[in-house]
């Protein structure tokens, strides 16, 4: 993909209103994945954050020097679920089950996968934790819009969506809904943080 194609496409998946829903067909695409399971706030998210921003490492590394001064520094990115979709909407956060993601280049294959796993395992001083992988991901026809503000205030955005644009519009949700962090949390103010909430659709089934 030419760089000018790769602007245009992150343009449309990243850069979008946060005052309205927008749709996009999210393609085929490759992504360092993890999985998980409760609040993110305690447990093993932290670790396994840690250890999947370590594998990617090496592979961002290449990217630098393959793309020089048009390297765009991939976001990190969690699929997020429950067994009773209300428990995500009204977060309930002990139910909640996840997928850590982050983009991967499209020159990416196994073997390269496997070699920074290698790397990051040096470094890090023990073993790739269960399930972490190179996971080509494909969401179709999805909603989306940019909150601007804490995660912690979603929850608003999360009900006007699954209770009033979804059936307004005769969609469903069809797959795993999906925030995308654009930035570094550590260095942007909470009131300043750009989140894209997506959710994968379908037309209402009736």
């Amino acid at each position: 993909m030419a760089f000018e194609e790769l602007k245009a496409q992150l343009k449309e998946l990243y850069l979008l209103p946060s005052d309205k829903f927008s749709s996009v067909t999210v393609p085929r695409l490759p992504f360092a994945m993890l999985d998980g399971a409760g609040d993110p706030q305690k447990g093993d998210y932290e670790a396994k954050l840690k250890w999947i921003f370590a594998a990617i490492q090496p592979i961002r590394r290449d990217g630098k020097k393959r793309m020089g001064k048009d390297f765009i520094e991939p976001p990190l990115e969690t699929l997020w679920w429950a067994d009773d979709i209300n428990d995500l909407i009204e977060g309930n956060r002990d139910k909640f089950k996840w997928s850590l993601m982050i983009p991967m280049p499209s020159w990416i294959d196994q073997q390269q996968f496997e070699s920074a796993l290698k790397e990051a395992s040096e470094k890090l001083k023990s073993s790739p934790p269960e399930g972490l992988r190179l996971e080509w991901f494909e969401e179709g026809l999805a909603v989306q819009i940019m909150h601007i503000g804490p995660n912690e205030e979603v929850r608003p955005t999360l009900d006007q969506l699954y209770h009033e644009y979804l059936p307004e519009n005769g969609l469903e949700a069809h797959g795993h809904y999906h925030e995308i962090y654009l930035g570094d949390p550590r260095r942007i103010a909470p009131e300043k943080r750009k989140t894209v909430i997506r959710q994968p659709v379908r037309a209402l089934m009736r």
